[in-house]
């Protein structure tokens, strides 16, 4: 099975919960993976806040 997003929405800091199509939901902070040129910029909660669930790819963007 793959595994997609179905919901997530934002909490605090660098915090969410998300829950997958398989029914397993819970919160993840992010905080640590937000490096790099792509991810780097994320830090930036102003950023970071405003991400949702494409319907299509069924991930966070």
């Amino acid at each position: 099975m793959i595994v997609h997003v179905k919901e997530a929405r934002y909490l605090h800091d660098y915090v969410i919960w998300i829950k997958f199509n398989d029914g397993i939901e819970g919160e993840v902070d992010l905080e640590q993976e937000l490096t790099g040129e792509i991810f780097g910029p994320l830090k930036d909660k102003e950023l970071f806040k405003p991400f949702r669930v494409d319907p299509l790819l069924e991930t966070i963007v």
